[in-house]
C-alpha cells in the first residue's frame, strides 16, 4: 500500500501477514448458549388470543401446497424433528430474539405464497415473513407460534436487460449473487452490505436498506422500478414496471419498501442496475478529531464530486476490537481517534486518480489527516475494506452480546451520541474493564455519507440494567436532535414503542388505517412495526 504522509516508505511487507482475501461477507455468528425465549425477555409481551393454533391438518395443508413446485417446510409439530432445525428460523444472529414458532415453510413460487397467505388469513394464523435472517431489530424473528414464511428457495433470477440496465429477480435471491451474475454483464448491483452474502434482495427492499454505497447510486427508493407483492388475503400485486418514468396514479411499491412485511410480503423485484465501474480506488485515513472527519468530508465532497462512493467512518474503538479479533493488520502505524474509509468509483483511471491526488494533498497540507495509505491492487483493496465491514462480526466475538442502534443524526452531532451513551454508562457504573461490569465498550461508526450513524454496545452479557439505561434514553437523545431512531435497519420489534420519537401521531395513525386497509385481520408481522 502507498503511505500517504511525507517521509513514509511503501513498506508492503509490513502487509504480507494480512489475508488478502479476507472476506466481506456476512458471518451468521452462533453462540455457545441459546437465549431466552423473546416473550420471556419482554413480559409485556402477551400472546393475541384472536390468531388461531397450529393444528394437524393446517400442517397437510402446506404440504400440499409446496410439495407439487419442490418447496418445503420444516414441522415442528412432527416429533421427528431435531428441535435444533427450527433454531436458525427461530433465533437472530445476534443472540438476542428466539420466538416458538413450530412450522417453517418455504415456497418457490408466488402463487405458493398466495395460497399460503390466504389459507393463514382465513384461519386468522399469524406469520412472520422471513429473508436471510440478517436483521438486527427483530423483524424476522417470531414472537410466540407465528408461521414463519421464509423466501430462501424463490432464488431465481428472471431476466435482464443489458441496455437499460434492469433486472429482473425473485425476492429470495442472495445479494452477493445477484451481484456476482451483473457482474457478467460488465453490471453491478445498487446495493451493498456487509451482509452481502446472506441477506436477500427482498428483505433489502423490505428494510429500505441504505448500505455502504448509497452516498455514490442512492437508495433502493430510487433504484427499484417495480414488485411483486403478495397480499395478506392472497392477492397478488403486479406491478414488475421496467420504465424508468411511470406516473399513473399512485406509486404503490413505495408502501411495501421498507414495510418489513407489516402489509405483505414482496416476492419479486425489477431493479435498475448501474455499470460496473471501470476504476475504483480505496483510501483508508486516520483522522486527529471528529471536527476534522468533518472537515474531510467536506473536501472530498468538493475535490472528488461525482466519483466519491463511499465515506466510512470509525473510531477507534471499533478498530481495536478489528485487532483483537480479526486476522487484518491495521494499515496505518500509531492509533488515532477516527479512521475514514474513502472510496471513488469512475470510468477513467487517470481522472480519478488525479481526482484523489489532489484531494490528498489539501487533506494533508491542511493538516486534516494525519495519516493513511492508498490501496495499489485489488487484495489491498479488500483488506482496507475489511476493515470496515469486519466490525460487525468482530463486535459479535467481543462479548456474548451487542445492543445495536442504527441512527440518522445532522452531522454536526452525530458522534456526541457515542460519547454521550458512554459517559452515561460509566456514570451507572454499567461500563468498566471487570467482569462486575455488563459494558464492555461503546462503538460508533457507519456511513457519514448519509448521517448514518452505527452505535454499538458490546456486553458481556444482556442485562436488562443497561437496556434501560439506553431505552428510551438513545431515542429521546435522537428525537431531541430531529433524527430519525432508525436509518436503514427498520422498525421491528427493538423500536415498535418508539416510533414517536421519529414520527408524529397523525402519521403513525395513518399507518394503522393502511394496516388495517390491507390487513384487517392482523396476521401479517404481528407485536411489531408500528
Amino acid at each position: 500500500m502507498l503511505f500517504l504522509r511525507k517521509g513514509f516508505l511503501s513498506q508492503m511487507g509490513r502487509f504480507a501477514a494480512v489475508n488478502a482475501n479476507a472476506s466481506t461477507r456476512f458471518c451468521s455468528l452462533r453462540f455457545a448458549h441459546k437465549p431466552s425465549f423473546t416473550a420471556d425477555s419482554y413480559p409485556f409481551l402477551k400472546r393475541d388470543p384472536r390468531y388461531a393454533t397450529l393444528n394437524e391438518t393446517d400442517i397437510d395443508f402446506f404440504k400440499n401446497v409446496v410439495k407439487s413446485e419442490g418447496g418445503s417446510i420444516v414441522n415442528g409439530l412432527d416429533k421427528s424433528t431435531d428441535p435444533s432445525d427450527l433454531d436458525a428460523f427461530n433465533i437472530d444472529w445476534t443472540n438476542k430474539y428466539r420466538g416458538k414458532t413450530e412450522l417453517v415453510i418455504k415456497p418457490k413460487t408466488t402463487q405458493q405464497v398466495s395460497q399460503i397467505l390466504k389459507y393463514c388469513n382465513s384461519r386468522k394464523l399469524a406469520v412472520v415473513p422471513q429473508g436471510g435472517n440478517t436483521g438486527l431489530v427483530g423483524g424476522s424473528i417470531p414472537v410466540f407460534d407465528e408461521v414463519v414464511l421464509n423466501l430462501g428457495l424463490m432464488n431465481k433470477i428472471h431476466s435482464f436487460d443489458e441496455l437499460s440496465g434492469v433486472l429482473s429477480l425473485d425476492a429470495g435471491v442472495i445479494l452477493e449473487n445477484a451481484d456476482t451474475f451483473l457482474a457478467e454483464k460488465d453490471h453491478m448491483f445498487p446495493l451493498d452490505l456487509g451482509a452481502k452474502g446472506s441477506c436477500q434482495v427482498g428483505g433489502c427492499a423490505a428494510t429500505a436498506a441504505g448500505g455502504l454505497r448509497l452516498l455514490r447510486y442512492g437508495s433502493l427508493r430510487g433504484t427499484i422500478l417495480g414488485i411483486e407483492a403478495v397480499l395478506p388475503d392472497g392477492t397478488v400485486l403486479d406491478n414488475m414496471v421496467t420504465l424508468r418514468k411511470d406516473n399513473t396514479g399512485l406509486d404503490l411499491k413505495q408502501l411495501f419498501i421498507g414495510s418489513e412485511g407489516y402489509l405483505g410480503i414482496i416476492t419479486r423485484l425489477t431493479i435498475i442496475c448501474p455499470r460496473r465501474p471501470r476504476s475504483t480506488n480505496v483510501a483508508f485515513f486516520g483522522v486527529p478529531s471528529y471536527e476534522n472527519v468533518l472537515k474531510a468530508f467536506s473536501e472530498s465532497k468538493s475535490h472528488l464530486t461525482e466519483i466519491l462512493s463511499a465515506f466510512e467512518l470509525m473510531d477507534n474503538t471499533s478498530q481495536r476490537l478489528v485487532d483483537a479479533h480479526s486476522s487484518t493488520q491495521r494499515p496505518v502505524e500509531d492509533e488515532h481517534p477516527f479512521y475514514v474509509l474513502l472510496e471513488t468509483q469512475g470510468s477513467n483511471k487517470d481522472h480519478d486518480e488525479q481526482k484523489l491526488n489532489a484531494l490528498i494533498e489539501n487533506l494533508i497540507e491542511n493538516e486534516i489527516i494525519t495519516d493513511g495509505v492508498i490501496a495499489q491492487d485489488e487484495s489491498q483493496l479488500r483488506v482496507l475494506w475489511e476493515r470496515r465491514e469486519g466490525i460487525t462480526e468482530c463486535l459479535a466475538k467481543a462479548g456474548s452480546g451487542v445492543y445495536k442502534y442504527d441512527v440518522s443524526l445532522p452531522l454536526g452531532v452525530l458522534y456526541d451520541l457515542v460519547n454521550d451513551t458512554k459517559q452515561r454508562l460509566i456514570d451507572l457504573d454499567l461500563l468498566g474493564e471487570s467482569s462486575d461490569h455488563p459494558v464492555i465498550d461503546v462503538v460508533g461508526f457507519g456511513h457519514m455519507g448519509d448521517g448514518n450513524l452505527h452505535l454499538n454496545i458490546a456486553v458481556r452479557n444482556y442485562d436488562k440494567r443497561v437496556e434501560n439505561a439506553l431505552q428510551p434514553w438513545v431515542f429521546e437523545w435522537v428525537a431531541s436532535q430531529r433524527g430519525s431512531i432508525s436509518a436503514e435497519h427498520g422498525l421491528g420489534l427493538l423500536k415498535k414503542p418508539y416510533v414517536g420519537y421519529s414520527k408524529t401521531p397523525e402519521m403513525i395513525a395513518l399507518m394503522k388505517n393502511l394496516k388495517n386497509v390491507f390487513d384487517p385481520n392482523g396476521i401479517m408481522l404481528p407485536y411489531k412495526y408500528v
